[in-house]
């Protein structure tokens, strides 16, 4: 096994060790892109929306990266009858959902993201208090089992090493670069400083998009990176370890950093497309249903667009009406195929069909390799 030079702090880097012709010009597209995304996310009324739908999403990437995998119907399922289709991955799935939200709650009240904001949200996605680790013997293996990387093992240096993150994170003059630029350098010092005993991966991509809302580049949570990882699995994996290996070479920082702006660029295009048909198709049904049904109202559509797979319970609640109410205006939007029914014991759900197909076209999309 190669033996790695210590983990530093990210304050030794130089800001112009990323000032090269093709960091510049990748970081102006990707900023163009996550502007624009911006933009059309604040079109849509009902943010909460965008909240929910996508973070189910990304929920389901981020996890996949770490081998808990799980289908979208099978989330959505959950979602709504936890207790009928809760399957273990399932059940990690909406933990991520449900630290993400606590994350951004956080970074709302206070304006900062701060290593203890990071321990409650990893407290959140493994429900546990266990904290920073202070016990040593982690160490990352890659598929044939060969230890590739020991993180620092001494408690005292992860506090202190963690505390720089923090500093690096919030002090904007402290390292004067693109945000976007910051947060690869912070993604790739979050996982090589490795925290906590589990649980990381997921933690550090939940910190990357609340980074980005915390720096005014996003006014909701909605670019999420992980799809990209998981298709791009093995350089994500290859180049984390490259500049481990040589951390004082400004050439692979800087390829580190051209592919999580190709990543930003990318995704931020994708989910340009996704939230474009989420929104006609949100204003299709919007027009349909005042057209063909005295009962519609927007807290109707809001939660046809809430909820992939929503219940007559949720009618109910959200609409405050009757649960006979409810039913039969669930059932009329079956009959007239804007949402199908599904029956679950002596239950049923009822699927978005257009939202569906939107949150579900992903599964089809073709997969790089390295």
């Amino acid at each position: 096994m190669t033996v790695l030079p210590p983990l530093r702090p990210l304050t030794r880097l130089r800001p112009t060790d990323f000032e090269t012709p093709a960091v510049l010009k990748k970081t102006a597209t990707a900023s163009r892109k996550l502007a624009e995304l911006k933009g059309l996310a604040a079109s849509i009324p009902n943010q909460s929306i965008l909240i929910n739908t996508l973070g189910l999403q990304e929920a389901k990437d981020s996890s996949a990266i770490e081998n808990i995998v799980t289908t979208h119907d099978e989330l959505f399922r959950s979602a709504t009858y936890p207790d009928l289709f809760a399957s273990p991955a399932a059940k990690e799935v909406r933990h991520y959902v449900q630290a993400l939200g606590v994350g951004w709650g956080l970074v709302q009240k206070s304006g900062l993201l701060t290593a203890n904001h990071m321990v409650e949200i990893q407290a959140e996605l493994e429900h546990n208090t266990a904290g920073y680790r202070k016990l040593p013997g982690t160490a990352l293996k890659n598929n044939a089992g060969a230890v590739v990387y020991t993180p620092p093992q001494d408690p005292a240096q992860i506090i202190e090493l963690m505390r720089d993150l923090e500093r690096f994170i919030n002090d904007d003059a402290a390292f004067d670069a693109d945000p976007l630029i910051k947060m690869a350098l912070i993604h790739h010092q979050f996982e090589s400083i490795h925290p906590f005993y589990d649980g990381n991966g997921r933690t550090g991509r939940i910190v990357n998009v609340l980074y980005l809302v915390n720096k005014g580049l996003l006014d909701i949570p909605v670019l999420y990176l992980s799809s990209h990882i998981v298709r791009s699995k093995p350089d994500y994996y290859r180049l984390l370890q490259t500049v481990r290996e040589q951390a004082d070479a400004p050439e692979l920082w800087q390829e580190w950093v051209l592919y999580v702006l190709a990543a930003v660029e990318t995704t931020a295009q994708q989910t340009i497309a996704t939230v474009t048909d989420i929104k006609a198709a949100l204003l299709d049904y919007k027009h349909r249903i005042r057209t063909g049904f005295k009962f519609y109202s927007q807290d109707l559509i809001n939660n046809l667009f809430m909820h992939p797979y929503t219940k007559i319970d949720f009618v109910e609640r959200d609409l405050k009406v009757s649960r006979l109410t409810a039913t039969k205006y669930l059932d009329a939007l079956a009959g007239a195929g804007f949402v199908q029914k599904v029956k679950v014991g002596r239950s049923n759900y009822y699927i978005n069909v257009a939202l569906n197909a939107i949150l579900t076209r992903a599964d089809t999309a073709p997969r790089t390799t390295a």
